[in-house]
């Protein structure tokens, strides 16, 4: 019988300590799988899959999030309640969607509230910790949050100011807009947005709030020719992950998750903000007077805010209080 070589004998320590090695690393790989509705072209989504990718390389591979685009696994308003039931670990949704469960979803949703990138900034800082507790209490960690371009105006007609809207007939698509057609003197109409294209050219609406992208994507340039940056509210999409699945991380990957989570959200707010001026820009090549709105129709609007505000505080309890108490400081 031959005896193994020295050498020989090395190579298959060698071998066996790399099994022992790797089949423990194989095992302690973890899948998630994420939803989101939005389609793999939406800069939403881009921002997604780059924070996917991070995480990938910041635990060389132990987390490996699979994304499921535009609605594919869950429908958008089945995401999070997915995530709270621990049907999937983590899950993207947009906060003002779960408004009717809590007021404090929908903080910015608030019409005129914050009408700027830098004051949404401000807004979602103040929000975040109480968002973090109403997640926490349904089992859930806020990863990283990221707005869509401010909801502006689209005219058939020049506006100066909310007298030139009262009458006329305004897209309405869920209660807030309704609320602001009303308080403007405008007849709210409800039309979806795949169906706002023929509602302009029958003359069945002359005016709404959407974003930028809306309008690009919509072609609704073609129809309209007045957009003003009056910016009504700028909603946000959150990253959310079950508190039982994040616990079941070990402590280098959960760190490693929350910066790549950090990092989505800079990079997040920031695409969103050019993707706007963008769309802007895109909306006055083909035709369209871009605007900022006048002082006298800024002025109405944010009574019209003022007035909504003060309705949702009503319902928001000492927390909503406390949230625009924050963000009415200089």
């Amino acid at each position: 019988m031959r005896t193994a070589t020295p050498r020989r004998q090395l190579l298959a320590l060698t071998a066996a300590a790399t099994l022992a090695w790797t089949a423990p690393l194989a095992r302690a790989t973890t899948a998630w799988d994420l939803p989101t509705a939005y389609p793999l072209s939406s800069f939403q989504t881009e921002n997604l899959m780059a924070f996917v990718a991070e995480v990938d390389k910041a635990t060389a591979g132990k987390l490996k999030i699979t994304v499921h685009p535009n609605a594919s696994l869950y429908k958008a308003n089945e995401i999070k309640r997915a995530v709270q039931t621990g049907q999937v670990p983590v899950g993207e949704f947009i906060l003002s969607g779960a408004s009717n469960e809590n007021p404090l979803f929908g903080t910015d949703a608030l019409p005129f509230l914050a009408d700027s990138y830098a004051e949404a900034r401000k807004l979602a800082g103040i929000e975040r910790p109480y968002l973090e507790k109403l997640l926490a209490a349904q089992g859930m960690k806020l990863l990283y949050t990221v707005p869509w371009p401010g909801q502006s105006l689209y005219s058939v007609k020049p506006i100066d100011s909310v007298a030139d809207l009262k009458g006329t007939k305004m897209r309405a698509y869920n209660p807030a807009s309704s609320r602001i057609a009303q308080l403007v003197g405008a007849q709210p109409t409800t039309i979806q947005l795949a169906e706002l294209g023929q509602a302009l050219a029958t003359g069945t609406v002359q005016n709404f709030l959407t974003s930028s992208a809306s309008g690009v994507e919509n072609k609704l340039y073609e129809s309209v020719k007045y957009f003003y940056r009056v910016n009504a509210w700028l909603p946000k999409n959150a990253v959310v992950v079950s508190q039982k699945a994040f616990d079941a991380l070990d402590k280098p990957t959960q760190e490693a998750l929350l910066r790549a989570a950090a990092t989505a959200q800079e990079r997040g707010w920031k695409l969103s903000e050019a993707k706007d001026a963008e769309y802007q820009k895109e909306l006055a090549a083909k035709g369209m007077k871009v605007a900022d709105p006048s002082p006298a129709l800024k002025k109405d609007l944010k009574a019209v805010g003022d007035k909504m505000v003060a309705d949702w505080l009503k319902t928001a309890g000492p927390e909503g209080q406390a949230i625009v108490d924050a963000f009415s400081k200089p």
